[in-house]
């Protein structure tokens, strides 16, 4: 057994927050990739619905590789792991990638079933997207399998499992979540301007988001600012893609944003938007929080937040009144 499958053969499962935006998901797929991947891994199977950023964790995890369900609609044809058994001689390639979902619109399932095996029986790696859909056809389990919803789960499956099955209703339910959360925040950001928006990092919590501010605390209303924001979410606004840095929300002005399929299709579709009502000092990292949240249990979330903010006498007295 190799050295890092020895590591991990204890690990049930890892999950981390799963960040809005590009650079942040690359970022985290690379580390995924320097903590989990082994060079014996054959097939890694990744789960998640549209716009959860799994395409975004590939590119992390595996630099270089040409995904076949390319973005920008210059898909890979022919499939080339179709023709993994054929001889190509030094130049076959190594790692194959493909999303079950899409080429299920034009190959047969068995198919790729048949070549997914193929390809790791030929000691090549295969990554497949949407791996809960090939799972029955194929006679084994991935070897590294990913769910991509509100969080990254990561888990190294045996034969008692976890299935795929058991990760999809996790990750699909919970990505509502991130995609309200990731909108409400571009609303907030909309709302609170340019130039106090150059200032701001985010940062991920469970049904929310925190835009946080170094150096010293930002001068907002944040009783204004959610009034604002509720009133856009009220209007039922349409948001859209509009390129690889930008969205559209209703009739305002193009909003840089570096995770756009992140979103929901329209502000209406945000539930449960509050704004914790005070900047928040975190005395571990030295910087200032705006914290939202989103979603059925918003009042309780901000409740315990609140609460594990006590005692009185931990709280910033220059932020706290």
């Amino acid at each position: 057994m190799a050295y890092s499958q020895r590591m991990q053969r204890n690990l049930i499962e890892t999950s981390y927050y799963a960040p809005r935006g590009r650079e942040r998901m690359y970022d985290l797929g690379m580390q995924m990739g320097q903590m989990y991947l082994s060079p014996y891994d054959r097939l890694i199977g990744f789960i998640g619905d549209a716009g959860s950023g799994k395409s975004a964790l590939i590119h992390g995890m595996f630099p270089g590789l040409e995904l076949t369900n390319d973005d920008d609609g210059v898909n890979v044809r022919p499939l080339p792991i179709l023709d993994v058994t054929e001889e190509h001689g030094f130049y076959t390639p190594h790692t194959y990638h493909l999303d079950i979902r899409f080429e299920m619109g034009f190959t047969q399932p068995h198919i790729l079933a048949e070549a997914i095996m193929d390809a790791v029986g030929l000691g090549k790696r295969v990554i497949v997207e949407h791996f809960d859909l090939i799972r029955p056809l194929l006679p084994r389990n991935a070897d590294l399998l990913i769910g991509v919803g509100e969080q990254v789960l990561v888990t190294r499956p045996t034969m008692f499992g976890p299935e795929p099955s058991e990760l999809v209703d996790v990750v699909h339910n919970s990505l509502r979540y991130r995609l309200m959360a990731h909108t409400a925040e571009d609303i907030c950001s909309i709302h609170m301007g340019p130039e106090l928006m150059k200032y701001c990092h985010h940062d991920d919590i469970r049904h929310g988001f925190v835009l946080a501010f170094y150096e010293h605390a930002p001068e907002i209303d944040i009783v204004e600012l959610e009034k604002k924001v509720k009133a856009d979410i009220e209007r039922d606004l349409p948001v859209t893609y509009a390129d690889e840095s930008h969205i559209l929300v209703g009739d305002y002005e193009k909003h840089a944003c570096n995770g756009p399929r992140t979103h929901v299709t329209s502000t209406g579709s945000i539930k449960g938007f509050r704004l914790y009502p005070e900047i928040i000092f975190d005395n571990q990292r030295n910087r200032y929080l705006l914290v939202g949240f989103v979603g059925e249990n918003s009042e309780e979330n901000m409740r315990q937040l609140r609460n594990n903010l006590q005692p009185p006498e931990m709280m910033n007295p220059f932020v706290y009144k």
